[in-house]
């Protein structure tokens, strides 16, 4: 019977005498050390870059794995001169065939079925945490970091900032898992070959469901009452008037608890099933509503040009049913418009108010057009120390560093949300909630899509909010409900 030594080196012999499996001993005995304590660092440690993670699990992972595959293929099919007869079919075939012999073979199958072991615990941690690092904000974000950091750098700063792109862009089940790894080989491919568009296109059609994604944290059922909302703004004068608006929105509900849906929610209640149809992708323009009944009778509302628009959409007038989506279309990837990225900075005390004509000048220097963040960020901060140095020269010895402080945080609002490389500009991405960006809520209510029995989608103000106070300096209602 062979010893163990005997079996190492045949083993050892069988490898050097293939071109093949050498090749592949020597990519799995180098990569071996350093995958194993790499993989160990990132359980225990956590590997914050995400191109050093991308090294270990998407070069070093797949490079450790090609070597166990070529160290097969060498000792089986890509035998040198001189046959090591442990490694070949035949021996094996005499040995299992002959039961006095099989004994024999007990320290190679032992030797075999360890070696295998070894492997398939490297290539299980592999999988398993290559597996968590393509689900990972870093690896979706910032791998591909021109492409993707337009997207990584809103969704840093919105409210669903530390809800990982998975829950929302994949979720739970194997469909979507697969859909989304065939949609990254295709978006791998075009950022190869630099095809992909300038910017990147809304995925509308290629998201999953969005009832079923939004609604594993939020329930409109649950949605009651209205919500105080205030809005602050700053006026471009040389105080810097810092004005109010107060609105209290009718939230309402989908159902569950009330007599019958009402408010905003209005929309997604279970007996309100609303389907529209767009004259393009990008569902600025909508020429038809349908309103689907719980008893089962439909109301067609209809602008006065639809049969025009839905003739030039096309296969794009395709019926599309209303969802969260449709109102809520930036939850996460949110671009502010210039003045509200100016007034939040300004409301945070980023923006020192103190300055005179600070909104005014933030304006107009963020709203012109540069070729990169970089002449941006050095534009701004030459025009605004001009600026100051030229009208308020002592304003600006007796408060460098508030200048300072302030100007940082107008190259930070410029850079929060345009993206010259991207083509991404101030209103290149809309948001739908409300009306102030763009058409909104008034793609729909906006009095002019008409039902045959004469009934009006409304644009009544009311329906949705109440106007409490408008930009006003110091609402007395707020005063009021400060108990002031």
């Amino acid at each position: 019977m062979k010893s163990l030594t005997d079996i190492l080196g045949a083993f050892t012999r069988g490898i050097a005498r293939s071109r093949v499996s050498l090749i592949g001993a020597m990519m799995v005995t180098v990569i071996t050390p350093f995958l194993l304590g790499a993989i160990f660092y990132d359980l225990i440690w956590h590997i914050g870059n995400t191109y050093v993670a991308a090294i270990i699990y998407m070069v070093l992972g797949p490079a450790f794995i090609g070597g166990l595959v070529l160290v097969f293929l060498g000792l089986f099919f890509f035998k040198g001169r001189e046959e090591v007869r442990l490694f070949t079919l035949e021996y094996l075939r005499d040995y299992f065939n002959d039961p006095s012999k099989f004994s024999k073979m007990r320290k190679l199958v032992f030797f075999a079925v360890f070696l295998s072991c070894i492997n398939l615990f490297v290539m299980g941690l592999l999988a398993y945490r290559g597996y968590h690092y393509m689900e990972s904000v870093g690896f979706c974000g910032q791998f591909c970091h021109t492409v993707m950091n337009p997207e990584h750098t809103a969704y840093s700063n919105s409210p669903h900032s530390r809800v990982a792109c998975v829950e929302c862009h994949i979720g739970a089940g194997a469909t979507w898992f697969v859909k989304s790894k065939i949609s990254g080989a295709r978006q791998l491919f075009a950022v190869a070959l630099d095809t992909y568009p300038r910017p990147i296109q809304v995925p509308v059609h290629g998201l999953r469901p969005a009832r079923e994604t939004c609604e594993e944290c939020h329930r409109p059922e649950k949605f009651h009452g209205e919500k105080l909302v205030v809005r602050d703004k700053f006026r471009e004068d040389e105080a810097n008037t810092h004005v109010q608006t107060v609105l209290l929105m009718k939230i309402g509900s989908a159902g569950d608890r009330a007599k019958s849906s009402h408010g905003i929610h209005w929309h997604v209640a279970p007996e309100n099933r609303i389907t529209y149809k767009a004259s393009d992708h990008s569902r600025m323009v909508i020429p038809e509503v349908t309103l689907h009944k719980q008893d089962g009778t439909q109301v067609v509302f209809r602008s006065d040009d639809a049969d025009d628009l839905l003739a030039e959409a096309g296969e794009h007038g395709e019926v599309r049913e209303m969802d969260c989506i449709d109102c809520h279309n930036r939850p996460t990837h949110i671009y502010l418009p210039a003045d509200v990225a100016v007034d939040n900075k300004i409301l945070s005390g980023e923006i020192a108010q103190e300055l005179p004509f600070i909104k005014k000048m933030a304006m107009e220097v963020v709203t012109r057009e540069y070729a990169s963040q970089e002449e941006a960020k050095s534009a701004i901060a030459t025009d605004l120390n001009n600026y100051y140095q030229k009208n308020y020269p002592d304003l600006v010895q007796q408060k460098q560093a508030v200048l300072e402080r302030s100007i940082a945080a107008v190259q930070a609002a410029y850079a929060e949300n345009v993206f010259p490389e991207m083509n991404i500009k101030w209103g290149t991405y809309t948001n739908h909630i409300g009306h102030m960006e763009d058409g909104g809520c008034f793609r729909c209510h906006d009095e002019s899509h008409e039902s045959p029995g004469g009934e009006v989608v409304s644009q009544d103000c009311d329906t949705c909010h109440t106007i409490l106070a408008e930009e006003e300096e110091n609402p007395e209602v707020l005063d009021l409900l400060r108990g002031q």
